[in-house]
């Protein structure tokens, strides 16, 4: 079998075209994760700064805010399906298609957040409302960035493949940098009572603005030339059929799982529960939290870039366990500096954090990629991807919230961080070296 780059080189577009097609196909991707991370991430921060207000009003504060993140973990919960059905639609009838329909699903969904009644209006069909929507963003989110991740990976240079994965994970943080700066200045320029009633609704509604722009992008490019000599061999011979070929690679959705929980947890110990805890524990402004988000998402969107070079060099399993260490350190560390309830130190504690967790990412991300063979490879990488969030980003804010509630202290919080390290810890350490693998042959 011909290498990949050999592949490549047999569609012998002019150089000028190939340049143009790869730009198009990163920014194709990269704007779709950038649209889909605003839209997920303005419904966790709604959830913790305004929720309980529009939809949990009988409830005391904190019940009410831990009420908003059941909302937002039950996002999580549909996402594995939403990896299967996508993984499905990605493996048998195009990466493409599959990013089309989640983009779409997605940025719908999100702009029909905007329009649901607050409790005083609709009473308890308003919360009933806000989950069936969440649920529909959940099936969106699992399909959309092992997409992303498998399109420009599958197209574009293989020996700088963790530096492509990396464009739709800067999309992703931008995105979220993004939802946190649109808030921030809205709950700047209104009174509290108006940003509460109706101004959050804004940013929901701007989602309707960003999916046309993201879906004219995405219906532009062309399918994965992986992809395509799959589907040639489908059509001389029958596909093998995918439970079979997922059965052999559940080690790998299995390691994916364990190792993307660790990560996932201290991603959103560090971000979302961190606006909790400055929000109503420090209680700093949510324009400070909001904007000290803001930033150290753009810092770990610069990073990703950075990191993934450097993860093409030495390799995945350095990254991957070096970026768990680093960040379980952090998660010990950064509710200290919190406590000093200004905006520089709350914008240095995230940003470290997620520069943390952005080396974990540039060795993961790229690790998923290449342990799954082709005709399983969508399904295969969202399945253990989106569990993996299920058992950690689910629950991170809401059992922080739980424990600080608890126990008064946030060691417990930072001992949880660790008992869902260890696992992916040793998954990592358990993982063969993947960086040269091919993935025409895998």
């Amino acid at each position: 079998m011909q290498s990949q780059t050999s592949d490549i080189n047999l569609s012998a577009p002019a150089p000028a075209e190939t340049a143009t097609a790869s730009k198009r196909l990163l920014g194709a991707c990269s704007i779709g994760t950038f649209i889909e991370w605003y839209d997920f991430f303005v419904f966790a921060s709604a959830a913790v700064v305004v929720f309980d207000q529009q939809f949990f009003p009988k409830f005391d504060p904190m019940t009410g805010v831990l009420l908003g993140l059941m909302t937002y973990s039950i996002g999580f919960i549909s996402r594995p399906l939403g990896g299967i059905v996508f993984g499905f639609i990605g493996d048998r009838i195009g990466r493409k298609q599959a990013l089309v329909w989640s983009l779409i699903l997605m940025g719908g969904a999100t702009f029909a957040v905007g329009l649901v009644p607050s409790y005083a209006s609709i009473g308890v069909w308003a919360p009933v409302l806000l989950v069936l929507l969440r649920i529909i963003q959940g099936l969106a989110v699992g399909g959309e960035m092992g997409g992303a991740i498998l399109m420009v990976t599958e197209s574009l240079d293989p020996k700088r493949r963790a530096f492509w994965a990396a464009w739709p994970m800067t999309g992703a943080m931008l995105g979220n940098a993004a939802a946190a700066g649109i808030l921030s200045v809205l709950v700047y320029t209104m009174t509290p009572e108006t940003f509460s009633a109706w101004g959050w609704r804004i940013a929901f509604y701007l989602s309707g603005v960003l999916i046309v722009v993201g879906l004219w992008m995405r219906l532009s490019v062309e399918e994965s030339p992986v992809f395509n000599r799959l589907k040639t061999q489908h059509a001389k011979a029958k596909p093998p059929s995918l439970t079979n070929a997922l059965l052999r690679s559940r080690w790998q959705i299995v390691s994916t799982l364990v190792i993307r929980a660790g990560e996932n947890t201290l991603f959103y110990i560090f971000i979302t529960f961190g606006i909790v805890y400055l929000t109503r524990i420090v209680e700093v402004p949510r324009s400070t939290a909001l904007n000290a988000v803001m930033i150290a998402s753009i810092l770990e969107a610069i990073s990703l870039l950075f990191l993934g070079m450097l993860s093409d060099r030495i390799g995945r399993k350095p990254m991957m366990i070096g970026g768990l260490l680093l960040a379980l350190v952090w998660s010990f560390l950064i509710f200290r500096i919190l406590d000093n309830a200004t905006f520089a130190a709350a914008t240095f504690a995230i940003s470290v954090g997620l520069l943390t967790h952005a080396v974990i990412a540039m060795g993961e991300v790229p690790y998923f990629v290449e342990a799954f063979p082709t005709e399983a490879r969508y399904t295969g990488f969202s399945l253990g991807y989106q569990l993996g969030s299920v058992v950690s980003g689910a629950v991170a804010p809401f059992i922080g919230v739980a424990l600080i509630e608890k126990y008064d202290s946030t060691l417990p919080v930072s001992l949880y961080c660790l008992a869902l390290v260890i696992p992916a810890l040793i998954a990592a350490f358990l993982a063969p070296e993947t960086r040269h693998t091919d993935l025409n042959d895998s």
